[in-house]
């Protein structure tokens, strides 16, 4: 028989990030809670056009290289739309069409962006590791040596649909080794994880203004070689997502090819500054690791296991196996969550039933305190977090 769960203790409610809309705060991997200075920035309007925003711009372009550390061989690309615009821009753009790219996935983004190459008529081979394991040197080494056809390496810098952090630097080590050219799906990393393009050989990565610099949706951004943006001219398969393009006017006119989003760009810029204020990436990746040590020790205190083993959870989004307790019912639990403050996310594993708690936004170790989910297993009537054996013996596949 399963133990109990121990009784819920005695908390006051959890605070809400904007108390006149009632919004809880968002357990997500972007969008995600922002900064009242980062709402009050979108209160004004701008001209796309004008100076005062093209300076704008210009600043935005010259902070995020920064934080990537560039001493002059990279740029900075701003793209609207969602991450996965910038990630089709980039292939689009930097894979030749007569290129091949080897895709390293161990979950949907991976997976995505082997059906983006597909649409674009780009060559791919795919290392698919599935939900629990990372991809590894030795292997992306030997994929890269078995077929001299692969141009690229794609990694994903942290896949957030289990919320593992892929070896970033051991890929990229073996990929110059091999003389392949490497682009990174930055997109819930930067800006928090190390990513130093003095340190790590990237072509390129992107990123998207509504994760780890905590701004709200609306554009990503490329930070690439400038010699491969360079040699980029005509190979786009698109004129909206061309980053050849868009390089080549914002260097000329300051200015966006296309109607810019100008309040999410504000918002980004302030957000950018607060960055900066906090103490930079390593002081907001510190913020974020207490973040999930608190939500983690919380849940496995009363009961919930981890998805993965601590040397592969990261700082960003952690995924929790549904209990296998009969009462146990997402859809309920979601809006038992909700109730209470938090916006969880759902899972997105083949293996196992899952959801997940995000670790980054607006919020702190106290925020965290009030996120475990006793409260709300206590109204479905849950005994034990415990999840399936099933689940349990397929995470054991994980290796170090």
């Amino acid at each position: 028989m399963p133990h109990p769960l121990p009784p819920t203790a005695k908390m006051p409610p959890a605070r809400i990030a904007d108390p006149a809309s009632g919004a809880p705060f968002l357990l997500t991997p972007g969008p995600l809670t922002t900064s009242a200075e980062v709402k009050r920035a979108m209160l004004r309007d701008w001209g796309s056009w004008d100076d005062d925003f093209r300076a704008m711009t210009a600043e935005m372009r010259q902070r995020l290289l920064a934080i990537a550390g560039d001493r002059g061989d990279y740029d900075c690309v701003p793209m609207q739309g969602s991450g996965s615009f910038c990630v089709e821009a980039m292939l689009g753009s930097f894979v030749p069409r007569d290129g091949k790219v080897l895709v390293l996935a161990n979950g949907a983004y991976g997976l995505r962006a082997a059906q983006t190459l597909a649409y674009l008529g780009r060559g791919c081979s795919l290392i698919d590791k599935g939900d629990y394991l990372p991809p590894r040197g030795a292997e992306v080494s030997a994929a890269l040596a078995a077929d001299p056809a692969i141009t690229h390496v794609l990694a994903i810098h942290c896949e957030t649909s289990s919320g593992i952090l892929n070896p970033l630097a051991e890929i990229a080590e073996v990929t110059a080794q091999a003389g392949r050219e490497l682009l990174v799906d930055s997109m819930s990393a930067f800006g928090a994880l190390p990513l130093d393009v003095t340190e790590i050989q990237v072509e390129a990565f992107v990123s998207s203004a509504n994760k780890c610099i905590e701004g709200v949706p609306g554009f990503g951004f490329v930070i690439a070689r400038k010699s491969t943006l360079a040699a980029a001219k005509g190979n786009s398969h698109s004129l909206a997502l061309d980053l050849y393009a868009q390089w080549q006017v914002m260097n000329t006119t300051g200015q966006w090819r296309f109607t810019p989003p100008t309040h999410a760009v504000a918002a980004f810029l302030t957000a950018l500054r607060a960055h900066e204020a906090e103490g930079g990436a390593s002081a907001r990746l510190a913020r974020y690791t207490n973040n999930r040590d608190i939500v983690v020790a919380g849940m496995r205190a009363i009961g919930f296991e981890t998805l993965l083993d601590d040397a592969w959870l990261s700082p960003i989004i952690v995924t929790f196996f549904c209990p296998a307790d009969p009462a146990f019912d997402f859809a309920r639990f979601y809006a038992a969550m909700k109730a209470r403050g938090f916006i969880i996310y759902p899972g997105k594993l083949t293996v196992a039933e899952s959801f997940r708690i995000g670790c980054i936004g607006q919020m702190d170790g106290d925020i965290m305190l009030r996120a475990a989910a006793a409260e709300a297993l206590a109204e479905l009537d849950v005994r034990s977090a415990a999840p399936p054996e099933a689940a349990k013996a397929a995470r054991a596949q994980l290796v170090a």
